[in-house]
């Protein structure tokens, strides 16, 4: 390979890497600390307060243009001008030169369109911020503290269930599917920050819970069940209530639990949910509220199965599920006494579908149908899935780990690292002179490597990782001593500084490819056949020897060809007695 291509190889491969890290650099480094706390927490949470601030944003702005009508738009609200420019282009106005605040502001049509558009800047935000967190290097519950838990599912109880109706293996793969998604779903909801899960076996699901959470409340969500059931819409309440609320703030209507301030304004036999939809970021969308009898008109647990289906005429899709005897008992009498009546469905105080009974169904088969799309009807389906695939769990096994023993480890991995590397630098170039800073920049760069390529897996460092980066810095000096040895050797027998680097380079290469290679071998099996501490060890070992082979044939070669055209220098500076 020519200097040349090697040198773009390797700026390739700096930025490369660099894109990787990005995402860790900017959420440990460019990050406050506040807006951390907000994209850690539930997306709940990071919906109120978007809300929240484009209420209170558009108070203060409309404000402003009352007290100043020429006040310009202000430095922290620019966003305001390009958005403004692109309504008065839809709308077929010319923009004013100097679009000041009150231009801005009049450019939208309405107030609540004012305030959606600002709820998503700050939403985009946020969420750009979450997905910083996700594509980030994180630190395991050793180093951060935490709680891990395996949480052990009753498949056989769902398929003992079906009555055998169903393939058994299918129905076992989507309700651990299932299982994993309310889990998820639920621990969210709490406001619990970032999770991780994912199965682990057939029947087994493994979670990690960065930070201090309590265990009691981790086995209440765990064990809890989904609350699930259909009730009646009191449509005269509502449009009460609708009128209500749109003529109040919203901060006069809900206290900041989402609680009624003021109860007297519905029904004492109602309550009010609101009515959401999935968007196309996976978010459960308000739009709207209902009012709806607290009375329940049957329960989620009579539901059988459910599936999305077809129109015979219009091929619209549908959502259709079947109930038990029982639930089509409850439901027969129910349909034949409210037909005309709106129907809701309830999960965990959301209204996820509103349909208005068409007739009595009496034989236990309910269609709902409507004006949505096929990934509406499959939300529906997955929301019916939470009653008929209600997994049993039980907590299996259970780890706290202190924060303060995950501070106290990250000081001492942290130590540990830089004394090794520091070590290390100051033995090659005490012993190798100038050839030494050779060793140094590569050092530097195998392990920048390494942490843009545990960016770009999202791999988690743990103790054990760490062990493996402090294994990996002597690996890699061991690689440049190997080559600086075989160097030394050229020079004694009197050859000039370009034959000694070329034949040096050339009689290390296979020693030091023999070498790695085989401890990449072993790394491969401990990562495929290994768990925990001894999979995490392998896997920052595997990466440590790819990044060493790297900087010690590709870096520090270019390295002594760049000393030696460049800098035109024709002696080697590479140890005591060597001239």
């Amino acid at each position: 390979m020519s200097k040349k291509s090697r040198l773009f190889m390797i700026i390739a491969v700096l930025a490369l890497c660099f894109a990787f890290l990005w995402p860790s650099i900017s959420w440990y480094v460019r990050t406050p600390k506040e807006d951390k706390v907000l994209a850690l927490s539930s997306l709940e949470n990071i919906k109120d307060y978007s809300t929240f601030k484009a209420s209170s944003e558009v108070k203060k702005l409309v404000e402003a243009v009352k007290e100043n009508p020429d006040a310009p738009v202000p430095e922290d609200c620019q966003w305001l001008i390009e958005q403004a420019k692109k309504n008065y282009k839809a709308s077929g106005e010319k923009a004013p030169s100097v679009i000041l605040l009150k231009d801005a502001l009049n450019s939208f049509e309405s107030k609540p369109e004012l305030a959606s558009f600002i709820e998503g800047v700050y939403r985009k935000k946020i969420l750009k911020i979450k997905s910083f967190y996700r594509n980030s290097v994180k630190l395991g519950l050793d180093l951060s503290g935490g709680m891990n838990v395996i949480v052990k599912a009753d498949l056989d109880a769902v398929v003992a269930k079906q009555d055998g109706a169903v393939d058994a293996a299918v129905l076992k793969s989507e309700a651990m599917a299932q299982a994993i998604e309310t889990l998820t779903s639920r621990i969210d909801r709490f406001g619990l920050s970032s999770p991780t899960i994912r199965q682990q076996g057939e029947d087994r699901i493994y979670i990690e819970l960065p930070g201090s959470a309590e265990a009691d409340q981790i086995n209440s969500i765990i064990q809890g069940r989904g609350i699930l059931n259909f009730r009646l819409v009191d449509r005269a309440a509502t449009d009460s209530f609708n009128m209500y609320y749109y003529t109040n703030e919203r901060e006069s209507v809900f206290d900041a639990r989402g609680n009624l301030i003021d109860p007297s304004i519905i029904p004492d036999d109602c309550d009010v949910f609101g009515y959401y939809e999935t968007d196309e970021y996976g978010l459960d969308q308000r739009i709207g509220y209902l009012v709806v009898k607290k009375e329940i008109a049957l329960d989620g647990k009579h539901i059988k199965s459910a599936d999305v289906a077809s129109e015979e005429l219009t091929g619209r899709p549908t959502v259709v599920f079947s109930l038990d005897s029982e639930g089509t008992d409850i439901f027969g009498k129910f349909s034949a006494a409210h037909v005309g009546q709106e129907l809701c469905i309830v999960s965990d105080n959301k209204i996820k579908s509103n349909a208005v009974l068409q007739s009595a169904i009496l034989d236990g088969q309910v269609r709902i149908t409507g004006n949505f799309g096929q990934r509406e009807a499959l939300n529906l389906r997955k929301v019916l899935q939470t009653a008929w695939l209600d997994v049993p769990l039980s907590v299996e096994s259970q780890q706290v780990i202190g924060a303060s023993l995950g501070e106290q480890a990250i000081r001492q991995g942290l130590w540990a690292v830089a004394a090794g590397l520091v070590s290390i630098m100051l033995f090659m170039l005490v012993w190798y002179h100038g050839s030494g800073i050779n060793a140094c920049i590569s050092q530097v760069l195998n392990l920048y490597i390494m942490f843009s390529i545990l960016s770009a897996f999202n791999l988690t460092i743990t103790l054990p990782t760490v062990a493996g980066m402090i294994l990996t810095i002597g690996m890699a000096t061991d690689a440049n001593v190997i080559i600086f040895e075989r160097i030394k050797e050229e020079r004694r027998l009197g050859k000039d500084r370009v034959s000694s680097i070329a034949i040096g380079f050339d009689n290390a290469k296979w020693a030091i490819m023999d070498s790695n290679i085989t401890t990449f071998i072993a790394a491969m099996f401990m990562a495929q056949f290994g768990s925990g501490a001894v999979q995490g060890f392998a896997v920052s070992l595997a990466i440590g020897v790819v990044s060493t082979v790297f900087t010690a044939l590709v870096v520090s070669k270019l390295i002594f060809d760049f000393q030696t055209e460049v800098l035109k220098i024709k002696n080697i500076s590479i140890g005591w007695g060597i001239k």
